[in-house]
């Protein structure tokens, strides 16, 4: 095989016409050579393809013949102009860079050619759609030859999400709610199913303050749970599990959270304050009812039911009032215990809790506040929603229920009504007479977790 060896080669005339080899001839480029065109090139035809700019665009743009581009409408919607007074064979690509062409649309501007035809605009509006424009004559102008919307992305394997205090316990995170939030869901899980994108939950709402005078105890706020089989903790008997209904699959949006506050504390000789409803997603825990207040008044109904104030000679006493109102199954707390007044000693019934009644008062007992409900969905044993207790003219004082419940009181200037432990939606004990007031209700909590590794 002969060889040249020249570093140029240059027509014979001015601004003439170098030729390489003849009709049929094959001209090979060796591999590792490398061939630059500082130039124009003709003749070649396009491919279909496209040199991509790999810098997203972020506001409005002219497009470029032969480019390619990303377009990010994450701040808002983009129009791209198409090429003026283009050429057959010009094209451009445009690509969704975030996912978000159905929030925030692309609006592709004709720029006096047609579009498929139609002397008019086109609107992009598919999450991760990419088309492939090329201009083809006058009478169609500008034809879509590739549009894809199957969005192809790497596999997300567990739920990321924000909001509230995060901690972690193994293989799971734990978002807990004291107060108002946004528990927002950024990603999903795209693999393993939908189960994978459900979450475990605690929602409790603020217990209700006790009554005063002969004050039965305030109910605990409603309590429910859910335990998700990818969340593995020692739940509640309140979760049913396995079958436990009310379950919660996440998508990727902003689940506003609202933690109910405890029932103010009562002065006057009135009944309890009720607390206020937790809610997370379709969930409501409804706030505690309030203890009776003076002889002979029933409690409050709510998420568990208000003591029974005492009675007095020969009244027997208030009854205590229903939990679970409104109705939810499994039921979202207990009722309240009923007062007791043959002895004149004014005995307050206590009230009810997540996980048990409250009990009635008795001679010179006031009645205990109902038990609340013991779960580890945070990574500890925690015993949430107990009862406020009654309150007591003269005799024994009745305890909260176990899990945040106030204990009753009894007059004057001896023991004060306990408040309700705050994150815990225990219900306030109730106050006898005197100048003491009754025990507030305990706030709300919320809690959920779910898998990240």
């Amino acid at each position: 095989m002969s060889e040249v060896k020249v570093n140029k080669i240059s027509p014979r005339t001015n601004c003439g016409t170098v030729q390489l080899g003849d009709s049929g001839d094959t001209i090979t480029i060796p591999a590792g050579a490398t061939i630059t065109n500082n130039g124009t090139q003709t003749g070649f035809g396009r491919t279909g393809t496209v040199n991509w700019d790999t810098t997203a665009k972020t506001a409005s743009f002219t497009a470029v013949s032969g480019n390619g581009y990303f377009v990010n409408t994450t701040s808002g919607a983009i129009t791209v102009t198409l090429p003026a007074t283009p050429s057959g064979g010009d094209i451009v690509s445009l690509a969704d860079y975030t996912n978000t062409w159905d929030t925030n649309n692309v609006t592709v501007a004709r720029n006096g050619s047609k579009i498929g035809g139609i002397e008019g605009d086109s609107t992009l509006s598919t999450k991760g759609q990419s088309v492939t424009f090329v201009y083809v004559d006058a009478t169609e102008g500008w034809k879509n030859v590739q549009d894809s919307t199957s969005n192809v992305i790497g596999d997300i394997p567990f739920i990321i999400a924000t909001g509230g205090t995060i901690t972690t316990c193994g293989n799971c995170k734990i978002h807990t709610f004291t107060g108002p939030g946004t528990f927002t869901v950024c990603s999903v899980a795209t693999v393993c199913g939908p189960t994978r994108n459900q979450v475990s939950y605690i929602v409790v709402a603020g217990g209700a303050s006790g009554g005063k005078f002969a004050g039965g105890g305030g109910g605990a706020g409603g309590y429910r749970e859910v335990k998700t089989p990818l969340t593995p903790y020692t739940a509640s008997p309140l979760d049913g599990y396995p079958s436990a209904p009310n379950r919660i699959t996440v998508t990727e949006t902003n689940f506003p959270i609202t933690v109910g506050g405890g029932g103010a504390a009562i002065t006057g000789c009135t009944n309890g304050n009720p607390g206020s409803v937790s809610t997370f997603s379709t969930i409501t825990s409804a706030g505690g009812g309030g203890g009776g207040g003076t002889y002979n008044t029933p409690g409050i109904a709510g998420g568990s039911g208000g003591g029974g104030a005492g009675g007095n000679i020969p009244v027997p006493g208030g009854s205590g009032a229903a939990g679970n109102t409104p109705p939810v199954s499994p039921p979202q707390g207990q009722s309240g215990g009923n007062g007791f007044g043959p002895t004149g000693q004014h005995e307050g019934g206590g009230g009810g809790g997540a996980g048990g009644t409250g009990a009635n008062g008795s001679a010179g007992v006031a009645g205990p506040g109902g038990t609340g409900s013991t779960s580890s969905i945070n990574g500890t044993p925690t015993t949430r929603a107990g009862g406020g207790g009654g309150a007591i003219q003269c005799g024994t004082t009745a305890s909260g229920g176990a899990g945040g419940g106030g204990d009753g009181g009894r007059p004057p200037c001896s023991t004060a009504a306990q408040a309700g432990t705050d994150n815990t939606g225990g219900g306030g004990g109730g106050a006898a007479f005197g100048p003491r007031s009754s025990g507030a209700g305990g706030s709300g909590i919320v809690i959920i977790r779910y898998k990240y590794q």
